[in-house]
């Protein structure tokens, strides 16, 4: 939905990410950290941001024993999911929940920490959210501390009870 923004700022915001796109990539490959980048639609985005991110995915794809930071850029989750059914039924799988998982761009997550003080997903990982611990921070993401993310990571390991469903 974020293409439906103002054309400027759009640009704007492809122009930040390009900006940084290379020193990410540095600090990536110092830090074995391997980087994604998953998008549900590429048509949008300007050749020059596809160019940064295809050397960013390729050059830290050797870096499989680390970390890995995931980028979502023109990603919406409904999207995913239709595309997720498509390829589904394009491999005439049988269609199930976990047949299609497999086929999403990203497992479960554990957490998601939603900054920024809105207390909705989005139309982020829909699918993938069903039982993770969701997390509300009322500051912006730059303004985010180390104190922030510690309370988080304590909260999630001492005081949540995770049933998944049972």
């Amino acid at each position: 939905e974020n293409w439906n923004r103002d054309p400027a700022e759009v640009a704007a915001l492809m122009k930040i990410f390009l900006r940084y796109c290379d020193e990410l990539r540095k600090e990536a490959l110092k830090r074995n950290i391997k980087i994604c980048v998953l998008s549900t639609d590429t048509t949008r985005i300007p050749s020059n941001v596809k160019s940064a991110m295809k050397r960013m995915v390729d050059e830290t794809a050797h870096c499989k024993d680390g970390l890995t930071l995931n980028i979502c850029l023109s990603y919406g989750s409904r999207g995913e999911i239709v595309n997720a059914t498509k390829s589904l039924c394009e491999c005439k799988e049988e269609i199930t929940e976990e047949n299609l998982s497999k086929h999403m761009l990203l497992n479960d997550p554990d957490l998601l920490i939603r900054t920024s003080g809105e207390m909705r997903i989005s139309n982020f990982l829909l699918w993938q959210l069903a039982y993770s611990e969701l997390f509300f921070i009322d500051k912006a993401w730059p303004a985010i501390e180390k104190d922030d993310l510690l309370h988080v990571i304590r909260s999630f390991a001492l005081g949540r009870n995770r049933r998944f469903g049972k």
